[in-house]
């Protein structure tokens, strides 16, 4: 596939079944977090894969909506920033969990990005929410949860007829 093929594949799915996500897919979608460029090359991201079915449904209640589907999911990865070692940690922590989610679709996984940072649980913050359930320091900071699995639900994928290249603006 090409990369214009694997970025109109990508679609965020939420229902997965129970079949696990292997070890070699798992290690190929890490690799893909790792291999995204961070500024500076700081690499502030860790990437904190989660399997427990406690600690999945846990987060799946770290925000008021949208979460709850990761507690389908066969794993999920919080993607946390170690905002002491670079402060462009929302934009290095969103190109890693770009990264793997193209990965996921080239893999043929569903995925979907949660969003965690500027969220909230009924006026709580969800960063915050998800720090004390993976017991973490108050400097790492959380932008998302990439949810993994298979699925028999992920959209059909998009087309080049669907771009809106209203939104393409040449400056002469």
């Amino acid at each position: 596939m090409e990369l214009i093929d694997v970025m109109l594949k990508r679609r965020s799915t939420r229902k997965f079944t129970d079949e696990p996500v292997a070890k070699d897919e798992l290690d190929k979608i890490l690799q893909a977090a790792l291999l995204a460029p961070t500024s500076m090359n700081r690499k502030p991201c860790n990437f904190m894969v989660v399997e427990r079915k406690e600690t999945l449904d846990a987060l799946s209640k770290s925000k008021n909506h949208g979460a709850d589907l990761i507690k389908g999911a066969d794993k999920a990865i919080v993607v946390v920033g170690d905002a002491m070692v670079a402060d462009t940690w929302i934009e290095d922590s969103s190109i890693a969990l770009t990264y793997m989610h193209l990965m996921a679709t080239e893999l043929g996984l569903g995925s979907c990005w949660v969003q965690i940072h500027l969220r909230d649980k009924d006026g709580e913050d969800s960063e915050q929410i998800v720090r004390d359930i993976l017991k973490i320091d108050e400097h790492y900071r959380i932008v998302g949860i990439m949810a993994l699995g298979h699925s028999n639900d992920i959209p059909k994928a998009h087309t080049l007829d669907d771009i809106d290249k209203n939104k393409i603006h040449f400056l002469v």
